[in-house]
Parts: C-alpha cells; structure tokens; sequence
C-alpha cells in the first residue's frame, strides 16, 4: 500500500515547486510592500511595478479608500453572516448585482466570490454529462479545471483559429445527434491574459444559429478596459447582445475581491439556486460590496481613467516595437515580451532587472511555456508615469544587449531562500 504523502514528496513538488528552494520569496511568492502604486518596495529597494492588475488606478483612489474604510468601520468584515441563500443576502448585494447587469446590457447578474472559483463553478452548474463544451486552446486555467470537472464530452479548438473552431462544433453536433439529447457551450475569453489578444468573438457569433450553441465569455481583462464605456470585450467588437453569458472578476480593473456573471434573468435565476459554490460558502462582506459599488461608479464616471490607461498602453507597447521587441498580437493593454533563452538567461535577466535597474514585471518560463522561451508581461496602469515608461524601456533595452550576448550565461544564480 502506497503513502500519498510519500509520492508528493518524491515528486519534487510539482512542475513548478520543483524550483521551490531557489525561487521562494524571490521569483515565486515575493513580496511587494507599501502603497499599492506604480512604485513599491521589493526587497527593500524601491521597484517599478509592472505586475498589478490594477487597470484603472482604483486600489489607492481616495474616494475608493474612503468608502472602504468607512464600511468596514461601519459593518466590519463579518456582516452579512452566512451564505446568501441563507442569511448571507442584503439590499447592497443586491444593488450591485443590478447595477452590474445594467452596465453589461443583461437582464440581471449574480455575484460571485471569487473569479476562479466562480468560473469552474458556472461551468459545473450550467453542464450536465449529456452536453458538450467547446473552449479556446488558450483558455485561463478557472476554464481548463472547469472543463477538466465536467462529466460530458469537451473538445478544445486551436486559438482564435474559428475554422478549427468549425470542425469542433460539428464533432459536438454529431455528438449530440448520436445520443439524442445534450446542448453545446462554447467557452471563450474576451481578453486572453498572457498573450492581450482578444478573442474572436464577432467571427464566433456568426455560428451561432448554424450550429445552435451558447457562449460563455470569461472577460477578466476586457471589463474595464475595453469599449466605449469600459462594458468589456463584447462592446468593443458590438456583440454584447449576441453574449449569452458575461462573466468578469473584480479583480482586475476594480482592483478588488468578488466576481460576477450576467445574462438572461431566467438563466441567472437558475445558477443563483444551483451553483454549490456560493449556497454552501459565506457572502462577500459588505466593506467588499460597498467598496465594488464605488468603483464600479467610478469606472463608469470617469472615463479619462480609462484614457489614461490607453495612452500608457500605447506608449510602452510602440516604444517596445520601436525598439525591436517581438510582443505579439496583443490589441490590448496586456504586454507580453517574447525572448529567447534558457531558465538559467531568464532568471538572472530577471535579477538584473530588479536589482540593477529598479523594475519589477512578472516572468513566465518553462514548464509553463516550451524550453527556450521567455515571456515578460507587462500590465500597463492608468497611474504609470511617461517617467516610468522610459526607465523601463531603457532597461529592456540594455537587459536586452546582455542576454544576446550571452552574458546572463555565465551568472551563477544563488539560492534566493539564502539571499
């Protein structure tokens, strides 16, 4: 008989926690302290920070600052006591829920308490064994645990790629034909995260009465960002009415805890008694709710955040091309870096950089992506300064010199946990 303690040791935790000892506290679970901005304290030297998915600038706005502290003040943090369904529910959670549905141009919306947790549960409750999905190859990891969840059949197309999309969808029929009963749900992201670009979702639309499925949009990213009032990605290619299911975090332009899914009053009704996640766990707290109403408003009020968003998007994103920089396809604020170099190269250009050059942006390397690759990504804010841009492209582009030349080859990296 074996130990399932014995086999996690012996597997050198994991993919990633392989790298435990070398990385903790460093590359992996570092710290970041002081005011939530642009600039904080890492290690303690002051840092650039690239690495926040604080879009619009709302974690440290005054007014946000202030309704946070007043509701916690008021309810603390264990107001409503219980699930919603229970005893968990007040008028704010409520008023939110509304003013959320409005915003996206839904009949209404539930409100979730976490993104990740949210997205694999609506998957749970909205599929049953006999119906099929259908998801985007790059999909985030909340979709691929949801799909990996479900008990019924699932088929992945290449990303973005709708005539690979097409045979899915017709593999799904044909599926559904065979056992005569079941539907299809096709998942897909409004903003993919690691790479910025959006989803195909004017191109995906144009199936829908061909092949007779619905769409859940996971648009963590786009809410906020994209359209003309910030409605997300469905807005900004003018599909939002052809979205069956919105679904977004807090998380990200709110820079805030919670999540949300709109649509249809009768399908929200549905996975608002069904949906385990949220009956069997605690409400969100009021200084929570309280807290997302006052953002939400200021993302709808003061479009220049927005504004201010994009002309820093624009300017890291053109001074990297001009600097011959490979970031891709994005066509949103996310920026990714595409290099070359082995872990070796990427951790002591990452060293480099935070140490030597004051900048802190997040890396992804192998097993993540394939060996010999090198993803920087870079979350623009609307509170980054023309300053801050400049230091950073300067040092990618000094950083830059080093790895082709081979420098980083010859670092010895130390043992951060010794550092």
């Amino acid at each position: 008989m074996g130990d399932i303690f014995e086999r996690l040791v012996q597997n050198s935790g994991g993919p990633l926690g392989q790298h435990r000892k070398r990385a903790h506290g460093y590359f992996s679970f570092p710290k970041l302290e002081g005011e939530i901005g642009s600039h904080m304290i890492f290690r303690g030297k002051p840092v650039v920070v690239w690495s926040l998915n604080n879009y619009l600038g709302l974690a440290n706005h005054p007014e946000v600052r202030k309704i946070d502290g007043e509701a916690a003040a008021q309810f603390g943090l264990a107001y409503p006591m219980g699930a919603r369904m229970m005893s968990g529910n007040s008028v704010h959670h409520e008023k939110l829920e509304k003013e959320l549905a409005l915003f996206e141009g839904k009949e209404d919306s539930i409100l979730l308490n976490y993104g990740y947790q949210g997205m694999v549960s609506i998957i749970d409750v909205l599929c049953s064994r006999h119906d099929v999905i259908v998801y985007d190859a790059e999909s985030h990891a909340c979709i691929i645990d949801g799909v990996r969840l479900h008990a019924g059949q699932r088929y992945v197309y290449k990303h973005n790629d709708i005539a690979d999309l097409e045979k899915q969808l017709q593999r799904a029929n044909a599926l559904i034909e065979k056992q005569g009963k079941g539907g299809i749900l096709l998942i897909t992201e409004g903003v993919f995260g690691m790479a910025g670009d959006q989803g195909k979702l004017k191109e995906i639309v144009t199936l829908k009465d061909k092949y007779g499925f619905r769409i859940l949009l996971d648009d963590a990213h786009g809410f906020g960002t994209l359209g003309k009032t910030g409605a997300g990605a469905g807005e900004e290619q003018g599909v939002q009415d052809k979205i069956d299911l919105y679904f977004s975090t807090f998380a990200k332009s709110m820079a805030s805890i919670g999540a949300f899914v709109a649509g249809d009053k009768e399908i929200i009704d549905y996975i608002r008694y069904n949906i385990r996640s949220q009956i069997f766990a605690k409400s969100l707290p009021m200084p929570l709710v309280l807290g997302n109403l006052k953002r939400l408003e200021l993302l709808q009020t003061k479009p220049e955040l927005k504004k201010k968003l994009w002309e820093n998007a624009t300017k890291l994103q053109n001074g990297l091309r001009e600097r011959g920089f490979d970031i891709g396809k994005t066509d949103t604020p996310v920026t990714p870096i595409y290099m070359k170099g082995g872990v070796e190269e990427a951790t002591a250009m990452v060293m480099d950089l935070r140490e030597n050059y004051g900048i802190f942006c997040s890396i992804v390397l192998y097993p993540v992506i394939p060996r010999g690759h090198i993803i920087y990504r870079l979350i623009p804010t609307a509170i980054h300064s023309d300053e801050d841009i400049k230091r950073t492209l300067e040092a990618f582009s000094e950083t830059k010199v080093k790895l082709d030349a081979g420098t980083y080859k010859a670092e010895a990296i130390p043992d951060m946990a010794e550092v």
